[in-house]
């Protein structure tokens, strides 16, 4: 993924808590003649070092048959994002779209076997299901254990260990701090989830500055391709 480098967000904790939140993502592998993709739920969890990707999808998509080669698979998720409108700027500059996106690579394998599959629906299951009143929690282990050997029969799970990722927090970082604020204001003033959100990601990465400090002349000559 290109990042250009005002927007390159490199902390490995937020990354990992941007997946868990934003876990609905985009699976893209190859065949050998074109690419599959498929829009996933996706369960992130760690041991020891390693960080790993696991969900399923139907046995009748054929997306499953790619996993187990050598190929490299890319897995992306979405956060929020919105407009921007250059008119919020003190300097004449185009419009663009402020976003937080996570890509993450690595090979995954296929998994059919039982207990195994058992573990990761139950593991995906506890995990949605953990903000629900204990008393009202969908349970995997209650479902009859024919109906819940159908349901795996359909499915195929899978387990991917993340072998890179890189994250792009496209927020404004270029910009003075007095429009940098400027951004947000409007962005609050606009009130839609997504503009709402980006605000509170940018709040949270407000660093002190003058209000005239921005990007030198170099800088901002870059800003329209870095965008």
């Amino acid at each position: 993924m290109y990042v250009p480098r005002h927007f390159a967000e490199s902390d490995q904790s937020f990354i990992k808590d941007f997946v868990r939140k934003h876990g609905f993502g985009l699976l893209v592998t190859w065949d050998g003649t074109r690419p599959l993709a498929t829009q996933l739920l996706f369960h992130l969890t760690e041991s020891g070092s390693d960080v790993l990707l696991s969900g399923h999808l139907s046995r009748a998509n054929p997306q499953w048959k790619t996993f187990g080669q050598t190929r490299e698979a890319l897995a992306i998720f979405e956060g929020p994002h919105a407009y921007i409108s250059a008119g919020w700027y003190s300097v004449p500059s185009a419009p663009t779209w402020n976003y937080v996106t996570v890509q993450m690579y690595g090979n995954p394998h296929a998994i059919e076997n039982h207990d195994e599959l058992y573990e990761l629906l139950s593991g995906l299951v506890e995990f949605q299901e953990q903000g629900a009143p204990e008393e009202e929690r969908y349970r995997i282990e209650a479902v009859p254990k024919d109906v819940l050997r159908s349901m795996m029969d359909s499915v195929v799970g899978f387990t991917m260990k993340v072998t890179r990722s890189e994250c792009a927090a496209k927020l404004s970082q270029n910009r003075n701090a007095k429009d940098y604020r400027n951004i947000i204001s409007k962005l609050k003033e606009r009130g839609d989830p997504g503009s709402t959100a980006i605000a509170e990601q940018m709040e949270k990465r407000e660093k002190p500055r003058r209000v005239d400090e921005g990007p030198s002349m170099a800088e901002r000559s870059r800003q329209g391709s870095e965008e």
